[in-house]
């Protein structure tokens, strides 16, 4: 039988959950604040400084963001980058790992300490703008992806993953006449979807939250991402210098309300998709640092 918990105990758990809560609140109010402040008015927002619940709802700062279809055409660039780079991304990233996590494999730990060694040192951005600029990717959206298409931290996660299945799983499928493509797609991948909802998320954060890659490498306006197009919308409104090429359509917008629109606008589709994975997330992660 389960003994009941001390006087202490009890109280122990009612601090620390009252903290945690209080904490929780602390953290999420910003949140509640920045959706409250893009559907106020620029008045009362400009009188309370803080709202929570706004006194007159306004949906002025969204009607200016989506007065033109400028936004809705760089979120259909950021959608496809995001969906086609976090899809090329993973398959390069699962192949590379599997291939590292085979013991069998003659120079892995060469590899690995040039995976390693590209996580602390790196060419530097004028270098790998050269790089692109040769293989013929400015002013393309593969830009936006082949430059980043396996990221290290990401690769050691899913290697070490990989690692930690048990190897009978591989000689039973051996046995059984499975080649190496059919133990990866029927038992390695299958077995690692913790892992791979956790580095997809990575990923897609990544290609989602795509801003400088873009200013660098793409000069066609009708190719910005959403990230960017939303900057140039935070510039106009703030009133400053810069190039708004792109942005004719627009008219000098309330500040305060449209950057807290634009920060919901930019945030959401992401929040949207983090519970979907929540469940895998501290699986994956967790399980893929275990061992090296």
């Amino acid at each position: 039988m389960v003994q009941d918990k001390s006087l202490g105990s009890r109280i122990f758990d009612i601090v620390n959950y009252t903290l945690l809560i209080i904490i929780a609140l602390v953290t999420f109010l910003p949140f509640i604040h920045v959706i409250a402040g893009s559907f106020t008015t620029v008045g009362e927002l400009a009188q309370k400084q803080f709202v929570i619940i706004p006194t007159v709802w306004s949906l002025d700062a969204y009607e200016y963001i989506f007065s033109t279809n400028t936004i809705i055409k760089s979120m259909g660039v950021s959608v496809g980058v995001t969906f086609f780079g976090t899809l090329f991304s993973m398959v390069l990233t699962a192949l590379m790992a599997y291939g590292l996590s085979r013991r069998d494999l003659d120079g892995r730990s060469g590899i690995m300490f040039i995976v390693v060694f590209t996580m602390l040192f790196s060419g530097g951005m004028i270098p790998t703008f050269l790089v692109v600029k040769e293989l013929g990717l400015i002013d393309s959206l593969a830009a936006l992806i082949v430059p980043t298409a396996i990221n290290a931290f990401n690769l050691i996660i899913m290697r070490n993953f990989f690692q930690n299945l048990p190897d009978g799983l591989e000689e039973s499928a051996k046995i059984d006449g499975c080649s190496d493509w059919g133990i990866l797609l029927r038992i390695v991948i299958p077995l690692s979807m913790p892992a791979i909802a956790t580095i997809s998320l990575f990923y897609a954060v990544t290609y989602w939250n795509t801003y400088m890659t873009a200013i660098l490498y793409l000069n066609d306006a009708a190719k910005w991402p959403v990230q960017v197009i939303l900057r140039q919308i935070v510039i106009l409104a703030s009133g400053l210098t810069a190039d708004t090429s792109g942005m004719d359509d627009f008219v000098r917008p309330p500040e305060q309300t449209v950057k807290m629109a634009v920060i919901v606008v930019a945030t959401l589709p992401i929040l949207l998709v983090y519970p979907f994975l929540q469940k895998h997330f501290a699986k994956g992660a967790l399980l893929g640092s275990i061992k090296g």
